[in-house]
């Protein structure tokens, strides 16, 4: 493979091979990861549950009616990182250019790795075998000439595949393939680029500019680039987090502004904590808001100057609630959440700035400090315990 070198490793069904691996008497079974009651969602599925129909992001309830044999556990997440970082140790053996989209898949520039590690085909059967030896897991990895065609290959042969799409071969390779191959192309576009007779990237890719613009507006020129596979990305490799976030799925559906005022607080403190243990700031705050048809909004508010104070990301947070909840005041919500980007490294506030008030950053540092001694749960700020309703299910 001349040019580029990309690939994609993307770690087969890994919440739920992990608790495989860990508990035996799992393995072959019909395994869900994610909250065990009805109100909560498939984080993963094993490959023997999806012969079901389950996927990721579906409610329990759902999944369960679908395999009503299925066996739920809960998510453990500090062990999924553990191995997730053993998985980026292997990776970045090979190269130094990684960019991690999430704890099991990764993107690898091995264009300048060849002379020592053999041809990208080679270094993909090497970094699988690795992956094995050194966790026990499986990966599939996609082997192309850039980022995009790379991570459509890894999803072509799963579980444990290896596929290998080359700048000659992608027509061929690319064109038969149904339109949801497309990464990015969304569930809702899907269902109408579908209805315009557009059923794979090959008739995508060779659409009247007219039916194109119908469905993508200024979009489609870029659309019918990537269904041809064109894409100059770079493999960009930074270990900064991009942002942090934290959400609740609810017992039952709620309504009204000061119940869910009084679940959005905790959130909000829980997201300033977390920047705060990392030494960052934020100039971004957003929510996400799922309805009880499962119908998902954000909304986010950019600000100045950058802060890790809880009580301001908390306003902030609550007035995006309460804007969202003037065009829906009796809305019933399932979830929300908080999450706080444009990061950067704690800095000294400039004495103009306005910055939080001593006060609030010292009540901050001694919360923090109780928590870290005696626990997260062991202490609450008042303004977030009135109203708050019980739920089963944490994110």
């Amino acid at each position: 493979m001349d040019g580029r070198a990309i690939l994609h490793v993307d770690m087969d069904a890994f919440y739920a091979s992990v608790e495989q691996l860990d508990n035996p008497a799992l393995r072959g079974k019909p395994l869900i990861v994610g909250g065990t009651s009805g109100r909560g969602v498939v984080a993963a599925a094993s490959y023997e549950v999806r012969r079901f129909g389950v996927r990721s992001a579906m409610p329990i309830g759902r999944a369960l009616q679908l395999c009503p044999e299925a066996i739920c556990v809960r998510p453990r997440m500090a062990r999924y990182k553990e191995v997730s970082r053993q998985v980026f140790s292997i990776l970045q053996q090979f190269t130094p250019l990684v960019e991690g989209l999430s704890l099991d898949e990764a993107f690898l520039d091995v264009t300048g790795s060849r002379a020592l590690h053999g041809d990208a085909v080679s270094i993909a059967h090497i970094l699988k075998q690795r992956i094995f030896d050194e966790t026990g897991l499986r990966a599939s990895v996609g082997v192309a000439p850039n980022k995009l065609v790379a991570k459509i290959a890894s999803d072509l042969d799963k579980p444990d595949g290896l596929t290998v799409i080359t700048t000659e071969s992608l027509p061929d390779a690319l064109d038969p393939l149904p339109i949801r191959r497309l990464p990015g192309l969304g569930r809702k576009k899907g269902d109408a680029v579908i209805a315009a007779g557009i059923t794979t990237l090959g008739a995508l890719r060779s659409a009247p500019e007219a039916a194109l613009r119908g469905l993508f507006g200024r979009d489609s020129r870029r659309m019918r680039e990537r269904a041809a596979g064109i894409d100059s990305r770079p493999v960009i490799a930074d270990s900064a987090e991009k942002s942090i976030s934290a959400e609740e799925t609810f017992a039952a559906d709620l309504s009204g502004a000061a119940p869910l005022r009084a679940e959005l607080l905790p959130l909000a403190d829980r997201v300033a904590t977390r920047l705060r243990a990392r030494g960052l700031t934020t100039t971004c705050i957003s929510i996400k808001i799922r309805r009880h048809d499962f119908a998902t909004f954000t909304r986010q508010r950019t600000f100045s100057p950058a802060t890790d104070d809880s009580q301001h990301i908390a306003a902030l947070a609550c007035r995006l609630l309460d804007a969202w909840l003037r065009d829906a005041p009796q809305a019933r919500l399932r979830l929300l959440g908080v999450g706080a980007s444009e990061l950067s490294p704690s800095a000294q506030p400039d004495l103009f700035d306005a910055a939080p008030q001593p006060g609030t950053q010292r009540l901050d540092a001694t919360i923090d400090s109780i928590r870290h001694r005696f626990g997260s749960g062991s202490l609450s700020r008042a303004s977030s315990l009135a109203g708050r309703a019980k739920r089963p299910f944490t994110a």
